[in-house]
Formats: structure tokens, sequence, C-alpha cells
């Protein structure tokens, strides 16, 4: 007969269902938790239900956010004449870290995935239509995946804008930093050179 008690059991499941854990790495912070102290293991709890009640999508760029707008729409220092189309908030996260960008961004909270039953409705398509037909928007920046449905969504949207007047761009793809080119496979190797700029 197998060791189980129900409750332990229970959470084991319920952290197997993240992303990326197993069922060892599950187990692990199933004991974890449960070695917590009491009052830690509840503020632990709180705050999970305290992030599902209080986050919602942005207004403007359905990004995650606590307020109406997220701290970035709310920046009247940001560009508003360009969008970057990012699939997940954590892309956002990701590209905020570089500094670099000062402009908007617009999350679709996914990609076109016919094979998952993921289509255009499921997206946060017609709010980026929306905001472009609202006017001012020079450029709309597809940072989607380089995976089959970042570039069939990019691919897609691309041609619902470009008949309203509105620049759409593509972020370069090619050899990371560090990289040896020995390493890198024919389709990157490709974009490098399609993305190459002068020195």
């Amino acid at each position: 007969m197998a060791y189980r008690v129900a409750p332990l059991t229970k959470l084991i499941e319920q952290f197997e269902r993240l992303p990326g854990i197993g069922k060892k790495s599950a187990q692990r912070l199933a004991l974890y938790v449960l070695d917590l102290p009491k009052n830690e293991a509840e503020a632990f709890a709180n705050a999970i239900l305290e992030a599902k009640q209080k986050i919602r999508k942005c207004r403007i760029c359905c990004n995650l956010t606590d307020e109406e707008l997220c701290p970035i729409c709310s920046n009247e220092s940001r560009d508003k004449s360009i969008i970057c189309v990012v699939a997940e908030p954590k892309d956002v996260i990701a590209l905020e870290r570089t500094h670099e960008f000062n402009a908007v961004y617009h999350v679709l909270h996914g990609c076109i995935s016919p094979m998952d039953g993921i289509g255009p409705e499921q997206l946060c398509v017609k709010e980026l239509l929306s905001r472009i037909n609202g006017g001012g928007v020079n450029e709309v920046i597809m940072a989607t995946n380089p995976t089959v449905e970042g570039e069939a969504t990019a691919m897609y949207l691309s041609r619902l804008i470009k008949p309203l007047g509105v620049k759409v761009t593509r972020l370069a793809y090619g050899i990371p930093v560090g990289g040896d080119l020995e390493y890198a496979d024919e389709v990157t190797l490709k974009r490098a050179l399609d993305g190459r700029s002068e020195l």
C-alpha cells in the first residue's frame, strides 16, 4: 500500500499544475510550504488570493495592473506613437529590463495556435486595432517569439494593420551576444544576415 496523505497529495497536485514544475519539484515546494510557520503560510496564501482579486488588464494595453491603467500607459513621458506588440506580460518585463524602449506596449495574452484552439478572437486583437484606429500611432513593432505561432500571429496582425497606413516592423533575430556561429542553425544565421546593420 502506497503512502498517501490526502491534503499533501492535493497540495502537490496544485503545484504540479504550474508551468515548468514536475512531480519532484511540486513535492519539494509542497513540503517547503508545510514547513513554513503558520503566519508565513497564511501570508503566502493571502498574496495569491490578493493578486487574483486585484490584478486585471490595463484598459489600454491589456498588460497586468492593479489600477485602471498600468504604470506604462499612465506615464506621460512614454512615446504613444509606437506600440510594441508582445504575446505575454512577461515579455513586457523582459523588454523593460533593457531600459532602452521608451514607447508603449500591447499585450495579446497568447498567440494564434489553431492546434490549441486559439484564434484571434481569444487574443486582445480588437483592443489593439481600436488603439490604432484612435489615431496617433505611427509604428507597430511585432515582438512575438520566433516560433510558428509567434510568426503566424505577427503576419496576421501585419495584414490587418498595414492597410490602416501604419508602419509595421518586426524585431530583428540572429546570433545572441556571446554565441558562436558554428552552433547557430541555418534559420538563425539567415535572419542574422538579413537583419545586419551598418557599423
